[in-house]
């Protein structure tokens, strides 16, 4: 059994698990669902979708396709946040594709798990990793952070829809 080949198919289930039940929730909702906020310090639907899509530019995107950290953390949890259903649902599909891309371009190269890469980049901010980061602990950063918002995205979702559709 190769370690390498079982963790990063792991990660590929578990993503397309959560870009389905994900965007199976925000095809249900309305698109006043997708800017509503449970609470006055709660985040919408479309605050957590930018912030999903923000953290895999800044993490994932930057380093698959060698581009800059355009990251605005600030502005993905700004109040009154406008963001169409049409685009929650492309947010959402562009940032779990840019993340099975990286897990299939780890998967073809799979000693790359164990690199470092921002070793050489600028600092990190707004992080829960360093420059020091294995490409194995970027991932598995990754899906415990997509996996905590999707979950609020689904919560959210249902609070609005009541019962959902999963066929």
């Amino acid at each position: 059994m190769d370690i390498a080949f079982e963790f990063i198919q792991s990660m590929s289930v578990k993503f397309r698990s959560e870009q389905r039940g994900t965007l199976k929730a925000i095809e249900q909702v309305s698109e006043e669902d997708i800017t509503w906020y449970p609470a006055p310090e709660s985040n919408s639907i479309a605050n957590l979708v930018s912030h999903i899509r923000g953290a895999v530019h800044s993490r994932v995107e930057t380093i698959l396709f060698n581009i800059p950290d355009t990251r605005d953390r600030e502005k993905e949890f700004e109040r009154g946040l406008k963001m169409t259903k049409e685009e929650a649902y492309k947010h959402t599909k562009d940032a779990f594709d840019i993340m099975l891309q990286y897990l299939e371009h780890l998967n073809s190269n799979p000693h790359l798990l164990m690199s470092q890469p921002f070793l050489y980049l600028p600092p990190l901010t707004y992080s829960q990793v360093n420059n020091e980061t294995t490409a194995l602990n970027l991932m598995m950063a990754m899906f415990r952070e997509v996996h905590y918002h999707t979950g609020q995205i689904i919560y959210i979702a249902k609070m609005r829809k009541g019962q959902f559709k999963w066929d």
